[in-house]
């Protein structure tokens, strides 16, 4: 009916993105938000498979992010590592890589170390927001399918803290989940503000909700935490591989 608001059930809380109806300022989204941790623990069997198969443009991203690395890369931070898919692809092409992978559910570090990819993988516990990366001490960074969940104020810190990490001449890169439209992004930031009140969840809280920003004000927020240039170098549907350098 006009003018009644149309209602949205998030069961499965952004297990892979909602598509929205092309009118959303009349949506709302229904559904319990869970710690980072929890989420993905509960969904830790079947995690590979779903990323691979049913998230459109994850298999091809996970190559397309270890072809853009630089050829002389040494050393490289990885935040969000979760299972490791993008490092299988990454240790494939650079076997002597030294890798430090940051990501905070220990039941996805505990898989990605069965999996035994490399000697020289360093995994960290921990929320990337908080953890010490260094200054000057990686060749590259990257992020896959990570950093969606964040308001843009952190994400913007997080990029200098980045930046602040890399060696001159190094690039970060970020595949992830970005939103179509001005219009897509604020409605999910909106409903993110919305549920978290409705449920009591203070600051600080790292719950899991999808608040994709676009690729325009992504590039913003890297310039703008001091890299010297940001351009998009592949986009699958709403999986977009962005290139930060660091002069």
């Amino acid at each position: 009916m006009p003018g009644r608001a149309q209602v949205m059930y998030g069961i499965i809380a952004f297990y892979f993105p909602i598509k929205l109806p092309a009118e959303t300022r009349s949506t709302v989204l229904i559904m319990k938000l869970e710690t980072m941790s929890d989420f993905f623990t509960a969904r830790l069997e079947g995690y590979d498979e779903h990323m691979l198969e049913e998230v459109k443009g994850c298999r091809e991203g996970y190559g397309k992010l270890a072809e853009a690395l630089p050829e002389n890369t040494g050393s490289l931070l990885d935040l969000g590592c979760g299972t490791g898919l993008e490092l299988e692809e990454i240790f494939r092409r650079f076997p002597d890589l030294s890798v430090t992978g940051i990501d905070m559910t220990a039941s996805m570090l505990e898989k990605l170390r069965q999996k035994a990819l490399s000697p020289r993988l360093k995994l960290i516990c921990g929320d990337y927001f908080s953890v010490n990366f260094g200054r000057e001490a990686f060749d590259a960074a990257v992020s896959f399918q990570s950093l969606h969940h964040f308001k843009p104020e952190a994400k913007t810190e997080l990029y200098r803290r980045i930046w602040e990490a890399l060696r001159h001449g190094g690039v970060y890169l970020e595949c992830d989940y970005m939103a179509a439209s001005a219009e897509e992004e604020a409605f999910y930031f909106r409903e993110n503000d919305r549920l978290r009140a409705e449920q009591g969840i203070p600051e600080g809280v790292f719950c899991h909700f999808d608040t994709p920003c676009t690729p325009e004000h992504q590039r913003r927020m890297l310039l703008k935490a001091g890299f010297s240039s940001c351009e998009i170098l592949w986009k699958q549907e709403n999986t977009t591989l962005l290139r930060a350098v660091k002069e």
